[in-house]
């Protein structure tokens, strides 16, 4: 139980830095190359989420107090970054392959702000993870 219990830690740390990560960068950097990272951001973040349910049910299970409602705030928000890098990134990425000079620029632009907003709905994510403990 220990050791699932470390690799599942380990593993949810790893994707959920590297989504995190290279969210707040193509945030900071107005989403220069989001189309070619967006693969392995929407990988890592299926395995943050995914490793998080496992660790939820490792660690909470039916429980439900303040640090449990703390993660849930954080879970919420981090299901909504998904969803905001899959519609915004995903259906520009895919338009961007036919699109013309004036088109793509849009496009860019339409990737650069969901990564702006998963940036932040990020952040919630990460201080609820930091806090949960403490409440």
């Amino acid at each position: 139980m220990q050791t699932i219990l470390i690799l599942t830690l380990a593993l949810h740390v790893l994707a959920g830095v590297f989504w995190a990560g290279s969210t707040f960068t193509l945030a900071r950097t107005a989403g220069a190359n989001a189309e070619r990272l967006f693969g392995p951001q929407m990988g890592a973040a299926t395995f943050a989420l995914l490793t998080g349910a496992v660790l939820w049910h490792l660690l909470h299970g039916s429980a439900f107090g303040s640090s449990e409602l703390v993660l849930a705030i954080g879970i919420l928000a981090a299901f909504v970054a998904a969803g905001v890098q899959g519609a915004a990134v995903g259906s520009a990425r895919r338009k961007l392959v036919s699109a013309a000079a004036t088109e793509a620029a849009r496009l860019r632009a339409r990737m650069a702000t969901g990564q702006r907003i998963a940036a932040g709905l990020l952040a919630v994510t990460v201080v609820c993870m930091a806090v949960a403990r403490a409440v």
